[in-house]
């Protein structure tokens, strides 16, 4: 047994509705691997039901699976937002939504993650307790500008992939965009005395970052 493997059989399992989304993904989508899982998927959820938000804004929903997770600790009358660039997971993740109750209380939203967040902006009247951004990695930086102003002081925003399978720290990926765009934002958020964060070591790292002015 992995240590992988020891964590996953001692950490709450996933509901059926989740391992259902877990197997269609990986028989029907490309590149399964971008699903939170299991055990990340249960830290969604704990860390949601800790704080207990009324509103979750979601950059990047894949098929679904990490909404379903977030939502489960939203306040009673809360809402999940979520965004996703990829039009042709549209369907699939209307229909994995529709399998849970929680389905019903969050709102998917298909286009570019920069454009619907300055428009976010411009209404106003968004404020989101909890932030998860799982999108584009070569505009981490440009995602956390925008969502600053919509997150109270005191609200946190999770960051996904931000150790990208240890290219963060190999010179063999120098030139890569993408991990060139990790980089950058996680020197960005070293360097603000706005946050405070801490990276967790799970799958490819999980960034906790809390606003604080």
């Amino acid at each position: 047994m992995t240590l992988e493997e020891y964590i996953s059989l001692h950490s709450s399992p996933e509901n059926e509705t989740l391992e259902a989304i877990t197997r269609d993904t990986y028989v029907h989508v490309l590149n399964p691997h971008m699903l939170s899982g299991h055990v990340q998927g249960r830290l969604l959820s704990m860390i949601s039901y800790m704080i207990r938000p009324r509103r979750i804004l979601e950059l990047g929903t894949f098929t679904g699976y990490s909404a379903l997770c977030l939502a489960e600790g939203l306040a009673v009358g809360g809402e999940l937002i979520t965004i996703e660039h990829n039009d042709e997971l549209e369907e699939t993740i209307r229909h994995n939504l529709s399998r849970s109750p929680l389905g019903e209380r969050i709102k998917l939203i298909i286009g570019d993650a920069v454009e619907q967040l300055s428009e976010l902006k411009d209404a106003g009247d968004n404020e989101f307790e909890l932030v998860f951004i799982d999108a584009d990695k070569r505009e981490y930086s440009t995602y956390l500008d925008l969502v600053y102003p919509l997150v109270p002081i005191g609200g946190f925003i999770l960051a996904d992939n931000t150790l990208w399978d240890g290219h963060i720290i190999d010179p063999a990926y120098d030139k890569d965009k993408q991990t060139l765009g990790l980089r950058a934002f996680n020197d960005k958020i070293k360097e603000d005395d706005r946050f405070e964060q801490v990276i967790l070591p799970l799958r490819d790292g999980l960034t906790i970052i809390r606003k604080t002015k």
